[in-house]
């Protein structure tokens, strides 16, 4: 067993935490943020998170993370229920027009969800009783500390690198592991520390992401959540719109558009969002509420891949990056906490089979993110990109037909989606991450129902107003 070192206090990392303390590791997590989380009930109103800029914006926990929760960590999902987390089948929220009587399989598609401050409460509770772990706030990581170097066995050959054996904190201070887990999220400094520690840089790809996201809380009298008309995701000209249910009869709405399209930045003022929101026949509706918040922004929002090795030969030893710490994405499509949870069950049965000191951990840990990790980024990256510069066509007014099939697959199969309740559910398996759109469409039966209902759709099927009339709101 291990004395292993979590760097960060949000979800991934609580849940990193949580796996490895249940396996019987000694787990510290340090946080930077100093505050201690209330109780869930006074979550939204009395904590703030300043390191996490995505904290009040608007969430909603797919089936997969869930999936994934019931079977390692299910008494964090029973503490959320208890707590007011909404239990909810996103398939049945669909009209049952749209998906027919529900049928057996269709319980893949539950979820509990809750707003951040209202999750990450529950979660912090539930780490915080767990055996074999602890969790220190208000301690600011600076660098790492380092042993002797040695020799790095990767796929490709050997080299020396550092030998991480703990980090440094403000104001001089020391904490020594076994494992370094850089938890740290989409701010993590892991490559600046690993540069200073005589490391070489690690593999980095980082670009602005392209998106902004306005976001806006509601909550009923009544404690009833709005009826959906449609996906919770729908893309429109110009604007993506989410409407998330969440927990103690609470909601949000976001309007999504490229960063690029300085004309609709007018959606940051309450007035405009809601007369905007107005505007859309099957998201209007989520408007009919109370307001609980302002119109939250999002931007600068980067799409960030890290690698710690080079050509195969781990960079350093002795710490590993999981979920956003080693890759992020546009935060809309919510896979990031199913990822992060993905890698860290990794990292936990890695650590069943290999010691925490064993230099191979490193190499190993490697080939897995690389293998079963990376295609889940790739995949992600590849959407956003194809939807930011349909945004920017629409922004100049210009149709988008690029050279990419699987991308004209996916229109297809949204639009298909809409007529044929067997494809709702292909559709809803895709976006609830329970598969990858290629690992479905390599059924050619499959993919020929999609064309055939789905390839000659409008770009955009759902009712929404012309890029003309949003102008109009907007000006």
């Amino acid at each position: 067993m291990a004395k292993v070192l979590v760097l960060g206090a949000g979800l991934n990392g609580l849940s990193t935490a949580m796996l490895l303390g249940r396996d019987g590791h000694e787990v510290t997590v340090v946080e930077r943020d100093p505050a201690e989380p209330p109780p869930a009930a006074d979550a939204w109103e009395a904590w703030a998170r300043s390191g996490v800029n995505q904290f009040r914006l608007p969430h909603l926990m797919l089936p997969r993370w869930r999936a994934q929760m019931v079977e390692e960590l299910p008494d964090v999902l029973d503490a959320l229920v208890a707590a007011g987390g909404l239990r909810v089948n996103t398939l049945e929220l669909l009209p049952e027009t749209r998906r027919g009587p529900m049928r057996d399989g269709d319980e893949r598609f539950e979820t509990v969800t809750a707003r951040r401050p209202v999750l990450e409460a529950v979660v912090s509770a539930v780490a915080a009783g767990t055996p074999g772990v602890s969790i220190r706030r208000g301690v600011t990581v600076t660098g790492f500390l380092t042993g002797t170097r040695g020799a790095l066995t990767g796929t490709r050959g050997a080299g020396d690198g550092p030998r991480v054996t703990g980090v440094l904190t403000e104001g001089g201070g020391t904490l020594r592991a076994d494992l370094v887990v850089d938890c740290g999220g989409r701010r993590s400094a892991l490559g600046s520390w690993l540069r200073a520690a005589g490391a070489r840089a690690p593999v980095e790809e980082r670009e602005d992401s392209g998106f902004v996201y306005y976001g806006r809380h509601f909550r009923s009298a009544d404690g009833r959540l709005p009826v959906a008309l449609a996906n919770l995701i729908q893309h429109h000209d110009s604007v993506t719109v989410l409407t998330l249910p969440s927990d103690l009869g609470t909601w949000s709405v976001t309007l999504g558009i490229s960063s690029r399209d300085h004309a609709l930045r007018g959606l940051r003022e309450p007035e405009r969002f809601d007369a905007a929101l107005a505007r859309y026949p099957l998201a209007a509706h989520w408007r009919d509420g109370e307001p609980i918040s302002g119109v939250d922004v999002m931007a600068g929002i980067e799409d960030r891949f890290r690698r710690l090795a080079v050509a195969g030969i781990p960079v350093a030893t002795g710490v590993v990056a999981v979920g956003d710490a080693w890759a992020c994405t546009n935060p809309s499509l919510g896979r990031g906490t199913s990822i992060g949870l993905l890698h860290a069950r990794g990292l936990r049965d890695l650590l069943r089979e290999t010691d925490a000191a064993d230099p191979k951990l490193a190499s190993r840990f490697d080939e897995l993110t690389t293998t079963v990790l990376e295609p889940l980024y790739r995949a992600t990256v590849w959407f956003d990109r194809h939807r930011l510069a349909e945004l920017d066509a629409d922004a100049a007014g210009t149709p988008y037909r690029p050279d990419d099939m699987r991308w004209a697959m996916s229109k297809a199969a949204f639009a298909a989606s809409l007529a044929d309740q067997d494809l709702a559910r292909t559709y809803h398996t895709i976006g609830s991450f329970l598969a990858l759109p290629d690992e479905l469409f390599a059924d050619p039966d499959l993919r020929a129902s999609v064309m055939r209902l789905g390839a000659g759709a409008p770009q955009y099927p759902l009712a929404g107003p012309t890029r003309a009339e949003l102008l109009a709101i907007l000006n």
